[in-house]
């Protein structure tokens, strides 16, 4: 393998629209973490989402 080849970046190859789709998707899936962790029964988990959004200053209540 060249220098060149351990260099390059996967993202290079991604055209805007490619990148708009992932940046949106991973930005879906984050909110759907926080939003189901947010609602979920198990109060560890609940509770966890609810510090980390206060310290993110997001308002949850």
């Amino acid at each position: 393998m060249s220098s060149s080849t351990l260099t390059h970046s996967a993202a290079a190859d991604l055209n805007l629209a490619q990148r708009l789709t992932l940046a949106i998707g991973a930005g879906l899936v984050g909110l759907l973490l926080v939003y189901f962790a947010g609602f979920s029964p198990i109060e560890a988990l609940h509770n966890a989402a609810h510090d980390t959004r206060h310290s993110a200053a997001f308002p949850c209540h």
